[in-house]
């Protein structure tokens, strides 16, 4: 139950797909033009996120590794597909806000992110909840950026009338450049916050985890078995992450 709870709270919180790793930009920016797209498309998205965490897990040890990315991408494609016909069928409204956002959740680093470096490698109840988390982390930004966005920009948040008939709607925050505002705002934020906190003496180093850039894993003290490192440029080809792992641990201890 504690590692439930772990993974969800990792996904809203600790590792928030949108306002932590910085993944998922495009439809980010692209479908929050209200709170209404910004959570359709957010738990759509979970929806296949978990299942096909879910699935991958149940088969990773089928699965083999030379060929596991394109069997991820089948595995996304089969429930991207049968969420578009799902909204297409019962939310059309939605179904054509999104558009061509829905079929591009199957090349959502997200998505294919957790699939190698956590579904792949875990068991499947762990895995449907991880997904459930980052799912649950990427709709709540997307809906508040969203939220923000139609807001400031129309003066409603789900379609409901806010601001007094007096406020002068700010047109650009539901235009292209309003994303990258609104975003910018609530890191902003985030950080301001975590700087408080840190003031306060509270620990927030845990927000955040996993490597940010190239520099950092090439310093990382775990470079060679990092389960955030998605290609391993040093295997040896038909070689898996864990062999070659392996393998350069003998090399060091043999240099030793």
């Amino acid at each position: 139950m504690s590692e439930i709870k772990d993974r969800l709270v990792n996904g809203i919180v600790k590792e928030n797909p949108t306002f932590v790793l910085a993944l998922g930009m495009c439809p980010t920016l692209a479908v929050t033009t209200s709170a209404v797209n910004g959570l359709g498309m957010g738990l759509t998205t979970m929806v296949v996120l978990a299942l096909s965490n879910a699935i991958i897990s149940a088969l990773r040890k089928v699965i083999p590794d030379r060929v596991r990315i394109p069997a991820f991408i089948v595995v996304i494609a089969s429930f991207v597909t049968i969420m578009q016909f799902i909204l297409q069928g019962f939310i059309p409204s939605l179904y054509a806000a999104l558009g061509i956002y829905i079929p591009l959740i199957v090349v959502n680093c997200i998505i294919l992110g957790r699939a190698e470096s956590y579904a792949s490698k875990s068991p499947v109840i762990p895995s449907l909840f991880d997904g459930i988390g980052m799912g649950l982390g990427f709709t709540a930004a997307l809906t508040i950026i969203g939220g923000v966005r139609e807001l400031l920009g129309a003066g409603e948040v789900f379609g409901i009338r806010v601001m007094p008939a007096s406020f002068e709607p700010i047109r650009i925050f539901i235009m292209a450049p309003g994303a990258f505002f609104v975003l910018a705002m609530l890191t902003a934020g985030q950080n301001k916050l975590k700087a408080v906190l840190s003031a306060r003496g509270r620990d927030v180093s845990k927000i955040g985890s996993g490597c940010s850039s190239d520099v950092d894993c090439a310093n990382c003290a775990e470079n060679a078995s990092c389960a955030h490192k998605f290609i391993d440029t040093d295997a040896v080809p038909g070689e898996s992450l864990e062999e070659g792992a392996k393998r350069r641990e003998a090399e060091d201890k043999e240099g030793e």
